[in-house]
């Protein structure tokens, strides 16, 4: 270190003001304070209640910034520096030995001592070993793991002491520091401050008792905001300026560090406050459960409801003769013959189609009897209606050119006639309408059209209903299904124009069950997204509360933002560490709110309401992902509003 710069003045103070708005009117607190420090001056500044000394400190720790004048730093005026370069240099140049110890009581003494370290960005090994290392020389070595509330108040004062050492403390401030301490603990800490001026740090003290006064080599008397005095005591030797530099510069992923510390300290701050927490989490566990619950919801209806349209056949057209359902003329139109639907199979658009005729009859097993609707379709139509076979066979189309008397029953037909089993119906023969008819298969039972499936079915070739039960060659509809590779709509209307060519005139209609399951599912989806849309206000209200809640956390712990203000903490790492607590609420909430949801799910299922709820993993991320989002945007203020603190008025605060 060259002579110009051991000469010239550490810490410099030049027309010094600070002045305070107090209501309408203004307190000036110091007035024009002009006062030079060297280097390695144990310096005690002295004066009554309120004489401006404590604002003094504040200002040469750059806890506080003067009104007026100017206040350079190894010849570097501060005035120009903004929030992190004044964090820098409270970070590497000064050491604060608060007289209420200001430690916190979530950390050890180790980890109190560590604090300023993290936001140097040390590597945590180096810290930890030094921090130890510093308990050791002040006497704390066995109280290294132990919480402040298990010291006593000398105790405390040392961990306080060693912290102010953890980068070097070329500039040692201490508030008061025997001021809450027994006479014997106030002289163990002052025989420390000696030592420490010994080794050539420069040691200021502000007390209001002059026994701790006496012990500096320069005084500094202020009253009334303005430095009356300023005298050296003769019997105190000079000392060489420090030497230690504190611990070695800050590793690669400082950044990294200082985010794991803000995340661990978030995580203690919300243990140590465990109703409070779940009380936060509880409008996003809610919010996140209805949610996800409602979505599954609109999944499962909506896959009940495709399922009860997939029974009248997956994307099939029902052609119909007549203009439309109820027109008084269909039933003499004749038009729609089997020459029709063979014609319409040989279209490259088309996977199956089937004749349908029908007509209502009595069906007699024995002394068993009720009324049946005779169905007359042709060998595709189980394959167009997607029927899925219980027992026996199905009629082929040499049954149908043979116009066979062999019938396919359902279910429910099965279960009237010959009771529970399926199997004892095949083979069995029925009178319908004195015509004798054997069961050959049974299939599940489905919608017929628009009919109900309590209705009971039975199933023949249709040349056989038309022979032996209608006399008439007309077609009740035809049933075509439209391959998977096609579009429906685009089939309808080659369809529609096919037929229309062929009877010379549009004498029918026709049904398109694809465009009704289209409709019924974005109707279920449009109820799922208004139901969704009230879910989400929860999630808001929810939000809101974690919003309150950190102002009522940051406003309850302005001491410890102080604190990590004056030891070197950044605005972004105070910003940080309430994010990540905001954060972690909406995160642990979003988790809980889908295992509430899961469970509710599983009571549901349990009650067999006639459709499950079916969980997306896509609604579980987005749900997941909006819990996290909830914990940036609410979390944001009260975390900003902590970062913009003043550090002196943080202190203030107990």
């Amino acid at each position: 270190m060259s002579s110009d710069v051991l000469s010239s003045p550490l810490l410099k103070l030049s027309g010094i003001s600070r002045a305070y708005q107090s209501g309408e009117s203004t307190i000036t607190v110091l007035k024009g304070v002009d006062l030079n420090l060297n280097r390695g001056e144990m310096v005690a500044i002295v004066g009554s209640s309120g004489s401006g000394k404590s604002t003094l400190m504040n200002i040469l720790g750059l806890l506080d910034q003067p009104t007026d004048g100017t206040y350079e730093i190894s010849g570097n005026d501060t005035g120009a520096l903004d929030g992190d370069a004044l964090s820098a240099l409270r970070r590497e140049h000064f050491g604060f030995i608060f007289q209420r110890y200001q430690l916190l009581s979530d950390l050890t003494a180790a980890g109190n001592v560590e604090m300023p370290a993290i936001y140097a960005g040390q590597a945590a090994r180096l810290r930890r070993e030094r921090a130890v290392s510093l308990l050791d020389r002040l006497g704390m070595g066995d109280r290294a793991h132990h919480r402040p509330g298990q010291l006593s108040g000398g105790q405390q004062q040392r961990v306080s002491i060693a912290r102010a050492l953890m980068n070097g403390g070329e500039v040692i401030l201490a508030d008061e520091p025997t001021g809450a301490l027994d006479k014997q603990s106030g002289e163990e800490v002052l025989r420390i401050l000696d030592e420490l001026h010994a080794e050539g740090r420069t040691i200021i003290i502000v007390t209001h008792d002059m026994s701790v006064a006496n012990r500096a080599e320069r005084i500094i008397e202020i009253s009334d905001g303005r430095i009356i005095a300023d005298r050296r005591q003769e019997n105190h030797k000079k000392t060489k300026p420090a030497a230690e530099p504190g611990i070695a510069g800050g590793q690669r992923w400082a950044a990294l560090d200082r985010a794991q510390e803000a995340m661990q300290m978030a995580m203690r701050a919300l243990i140590a406050h465990r109703l409070r927490t779940f009380l936060t989490m509880l409008g996003i566990i809610i919010g996140i459960a209805s949610v996800v619950c409602v979505v599954a919801l609109g999944e499962g209806s909506q896959q009940k409801v495709l399922a009860n349209i997939n029974s009248l056949g997956t994307n099939t057209l029902e052609i119909f003769p007549g203009k439309t359902f109820g027109d008084t003329r269909s039933g003499k139109i004749k038009t729609l013959r089997v020459a029709d639907a063979d014609a319409l199979a040989k279209l490259t658009y088309v996977a199956a189609v089937t004749p349908t005729v029908s007509t209502s009859s009595t069906v007699r097993y024995g002394s068993t009897e009720a009324n049946v609707l005779i169905n007359g379709v042709g060998e595709q139509y189980f394959a167009a209606k997607g029927s899925k076979l219980i027992s026996g066979r199905l009629f082929d189309a040499a049954s149908v050119r043979a116009m066979t008397q062999e019938a396919v029953v359902d279910e429910t037909t099965a279960s009237s006639l010959f009771g529970a089993s399926h199997i004892d119906a095949v083979g069995q023969v029925v009178i319908l309408d004195n015509v004798a008819v054997r069961i050959i298969g049974v299939i599940a039972s489905q919608q017929g059209g628009f009919g109900s499936n309590s209705n009971l079915q039975i199933y023949l070739p249709y040349t056989s209903v038309q022979a032996r039960f209608l006399g008439d060659m007309s077609l009740r509809s035809i049933t075509v299904r439209i391959a998977d590779d096609a579009d429906s709509k685009v089939a309808m209307s080659a369809a529609v124009a096919f037929l229309e060519r062929r009877h010379g005139e549009k004498d029918f209609f026709v049904l398109n069950t694809d465009e009704i399951r289209q409709t019924i599912t974005s109707t279920t989806r449009t109820l799922t997204l208004l139901v969704s849309a009230i879910a989400v206000i929860s999630l808001i209200v929810g939000g809101i509360g974690v919003m309150n809640i950190m102002l009522v956390s940051v406003s309850e712990r302005v001491s410890e933002i102080g604190v990590r203000m004056a030891v070197g903490a950044r605005r972004q790492d105070i910003l940080q560490q309430f994010l990540f607590e905001a954060v972690l609420v909406c995160l642990l909430g979003g988790c809980l709110g889908i295992l509430v949801a899961l469970g509710f799910g599983s009571v549901f299922n349990s009650f067999g309401a006639g459709f499950t709820l079916v969980y997306s993993m896509g609604s579980m991320i987005l749900a997941f992902s909006c819990s996290c989002l909830i914990g940036l945007v609410f979390g944001f203020l009260p975390a900003r509003n902590a970062s913009r603190m003043n550090p002196v008025a943080a202190l203030a605060r107990d």
